[in-house]
């Protein structure tokens, strides 16, 4: 067991967890810690620099760290690496133009020796646009399926909706991606049901081995 998996085994004992968000810019990675949060998201500004949000989920405390997505900006990334227990990657599924940028940014992230071992969630985010990808076409452009040997990893389809749609968090986004045959248990796949709680998600996200 290296040093990493014993770092965060012995802080899921301490009940603390920390999560890194990140993506390009206009991804909607405010929006949706916003949302998680149970927070007004009608007036939403570019991050410059980096928000932290904490969320309370079976007496767990889970810090999420918002971290601007501005080219400009990217190379101060490695800054929030430090103790990251799990990853969320945020895309539009909508901007195609700008999937090959995103695939790039996400691979060379995670090369990090800092981010090695930590669970990757991908959000195929803003699917209530015309013509965004669906979650299935995002991880292929993604080339996600090359981590397979070497990182926990879960792509959901995400678009904003209210907080009913969602009965077990405060606030909840349909789930787009196609019904999985396999067991929700299985990384690669969201849990089989009509919708699905931002807040199972990270905490399986941070919980995995």
């Amino acid at each position: 067991m290296g040093l990493l998996s014993i770092i965060r085994k012995i802080k899921r004992k301490e009940k603390e967890m920390r999560i890194l968000m990140v993506g390009l810019d206009n991804s909607g990675k405010t929006t949706i810690v916003l949302k998680i949060n149970g927070e007004d998201t009608s007036v939403i500004s570019p991050t410059l620099g980096f928000n932290i949000k904490t969320i309370q989920y079976q007496k767990y405390s889970l810090n999420i760290w918002d971290v601007g997505g501005q080219k400009t900006i990217r190379s101060y990334w490695r800054n929030y690496f430090e103790q990251t227990d799990g990853l969320v990657w945020v895309v539009d599924s909508s901007d195609v133009r700008r999937l090959d940028d995103c695939r790039a940014e996400l691979h060379n992230l995670l090369k990090e020796e800092r981010l090695a071992g930590s669970s990757l969630l991908v959000f195929a985010n803003k699917q209530d646009i015309q013509g965004a990808l669906k979650p299935d076409e995002i991880a292929k452009v993604l080339n996600l399926e090359v981590m397979n040997k070497d990182r926990h990893w879960k792509i959901v389809g995400a678009a904003p909706t209210p907080a009913t749609a969602c009965s077990r968090a405060s606030t909840g986004w349909s789930r787009t991606s196609p019904p999985a045959s396999t067991s929700s248990t299985d990384l690669k796949h969201p849990p089989n049901s009509g919708h699905f709680s931002p807040y199972e998600l990270l905490f399986f996200l941070v919980t995995q081995p």
